[in-house]
């Protein structure tokens, strides 16, 4: 199966990871652009970029997929499926229409609970005594596609947004 995989932070190495080491044939990872960080404002490669190039997989990073361009390129990979972890932009229609199985999201939340943008935070700050992850058919819609599957983890008090969070990736990486 071939698989385009679209990311940016750590949350979405050990999927990736694990599509990789279970012999799906991962044919380009889409992350965001560098980004200037410290002092000297260097660029800083995204953690899914940096883990990409480590498995020797080629990158894009497209400033927007609006573009036709961007569209075409992705259209040229023949993805059956793509798979989306926090990636950071959303995805229009032309790209969801691309592959043949569609796009599957990994949310860090039990959907269709902290829908949107920062939801491991939102599960804390609400006092919630746990949380997962949730594994969706993407649509139009921010969060709003069929959910696939879901597991979930209790929060411990000693749970931080960051420690949280590097569980709810491993565990998607095992619902995959």
């Amino acid at each position: 199966m071939r698989v385009v995989f679209m990311g940016t932070p750590e949350f979405a190495v050990p999927p990736l990871e694990y599509l990789i080491l279970n012999q799906y044939q991962v044919v380009t990872v889409y992350t965001r652009q560098d980004k200037p960080a410290g002092r000297g404002r260097s660029l800083v490669a995204p953690p899914l970029k940096r883990a990409a190039l480590t498995w020797k997989l080629p990158v894009v990073q497209p400033v927007s997929l609006k573009r036709p361009e961007v569209v075409a390129q992705l259209a040229g990979f023949h993805p059956d499926v793509i798979v989306v972890a926090a990636f950071g932009q959303i995805l229009p229609q032309s790209v969801l229409d691309i592959p043949s199985y569609g796009c599957i999201n990994i949310h860090p939340s039990l959907l269709p609970r902290f829908r949107g943008v920062s939801p491991v935070a939102a599960a804390i700050l609400a006092g919630d005594e746990f949380t997962g992850v949730s594994l969706m058919l993407m649509d139009s819609g921010l969060d709003t596609g069929p959910i696939l599957t879901r597991a979930q983890i209790s929060i411990s008090a000693q749970d931080t947004t960051g420690s949280l969070t590097a569980k709810l990736s491993l565990m998607a990486a095992q619902l995959l």
